[in-house]
């Protein structure tokens, strides 16, 4: 699949089963997705996979994090099962000159392009964020530093139901695009 098609193409998966990628798979993946712009070449990120009895770990964490009505307390037990594999990632900003925002800017360049090589290997994925990225409880349970962000979850697996992608029709964005000419300065 070619770049353009793989954008065109992509769409969040919310149904996903068997196979993920293989931890081997993975790596080779993000080997590739870490090649995104990354001023410093900081990799100010780490990936923590999650898979089989680890998610069931991870929804009791929740459960157990849980403040809302009892009756949803089993429904955001069973969250981390919607997929085979959740690729947590995590924010390590490095203390460097290269301001924070840069650093967190590359680990989005390098998460969307993994997500784009997901795509174009055949795997489905969904972004899911939430409160339990900002939870001490999922914090300790990940194993998460002090200096540490959870940014959030790259839920990975096969799409439930495959279907042929349908390309979307790219928008109109001239209106976000100003196009600077100098004579316009004020003097």
């Amino acid at each position: 699949m070619d770049v353009m098609t793989a954008v065109l193409t992509r769409r969040s998966e919310h149904q996903l089963a068997e196979p993920a990628p293989s931890d081997e798979e993975f790596a080779y993946l993000l080997r590739a997705a870490a090649t995104a712009p990354d001023h410093g070449r900081l990799r100010p990120w780490r990936w923590i996979l999650v898979r089989g009895e680890g998610r069931t770990a991870l929804g009791r964490c929740f459960a157990d994090d849980y403040d809302g009505p009892e009756p949803r307390r089993e429904q955001v037990q069973t969250k981390p099962q919607r997929a085979p594999l959740l690729a947590t990632l995590v924010f390590t900003p490095r203390h460097t000159a290269i301001p924070e925002w840069e650093q967190l800017a590359a680990t989005s360049a390098m998460a969307g392009s993994l997500s784009l090589l997901l795509h174009a290997r055949g795997f489905g994925s969904v972004w899911r964020t939430g409160p339990f990225t900002r939870s001490e409880t999922t914090r300790h349970t990940l194993g998460l530093h002090p200096e540490e962000r959870l940014l959030g979850w790259l839920y990975i697996g096969t799409p439930h139901h495959p279907r042929t992608p349908k390309r979307r029709t790219p928008e109109d964005i001239t209106p976000h695009i100003t196009v600077f000419t100098p004579e316009l300065l004020p003097l």
